[in-house]
């Protein structure tokens, strides 16, 4: 009988590797088809230049063992982009004191922007940010009592935060509440907590030129 297990197990290991195999080879044509016809440039290979060229980001300073892949890149809707899937590990240790690896995945859409800011980062309202406040890590309120409360943002400089918080971006925010944003540098970033779905991609790049469009052109005259 533990034979039999032994051997069951073998073959759902090897069943999942196989599965798995396939459908990140199906996930890669499918991006591949994409860049073709947005004209865009894909990489599907593992990227650690990428990982470290946008470190400065917070969304991909977290854990070990940080790359990029099936990067795409090249000029949209006449903006710089770089889209790609993430991976970082984190590591537990059991109550036996056995060590554990994490393996975390998710999006990441930049676009490039014509002048550099200060670090400003916007995202819904939840669990862990109610701690940071807690420990005085406190968010910027704003007038729309709806967008302070569903909605965190946090940076060094207020005024900045208040001319990309404008009234037309809070609009589109509250429509739009799965959004996560961060500006630093040269950077706009969108991300999400999981990989998307490749017909998922083109809407959330749209997304992400309409955020840009909604930044106040003052700012770039002024920087």
């Amino acid at each position: 009988m533990p034979a039999v297990i032994i051997i069951a197990v073998i073959a759902l290991i090897v069943a999942g590797a196989v599965l798995g195999h396939l459908a990140a080879k199906k996930r890669r044509e499918a991006m591949l088809a994409l860049a073709a016809r947005l004209g865009l440039r894909f990489d599907p290979g593992k990227s650690r230049d990428v990982a470290r060229r946008f470190e400065f980001l917070d969304k991909l300073r977290q854990g070990s063992n940080r790359y990029a892949f099936n990067v795409l890149s090249g000029r949209y809707q006449d903006h710089d982009i770089t889209v790609f899937d993430y991976h970082y590990e984190t590591h537990s240790t059991d109550s036996k004191g056995r060590r554990q690896t994490h393996h975390h995945y998710f999006s990441f859409f930049i676009l490039h922007l014509e002048a550099s800011f200060p670090e400003l980062k916007i995202g819904p309202e939840g669990f862990f940010s109610k701690i940071a406040q807690a420990f005085g890590y406190d968010d910027i309120d704003f007038e729309s009592h709806e967008f302070s409360r569903k909605f965190c943002v946090r940076s060094n400089d207020k005024k900045f935060a208040y001319d990309v918080c404008n009234a037309r971006m809070i609009e589109y925010l509250l429509a739009h509440p799965d959004l996560t944003i961060e500006i630093e540098r040269d950077s706009l970033a969108i991300s999400f907590g999981r990989r998307l779905k490749p017909e998922q991609i083109e809407p959330n790049l749209q997304r992400l030129v309409q955020v840009r469009s909604l930044l106040p052109e003052y700012l770039f005259a002024r920087s």
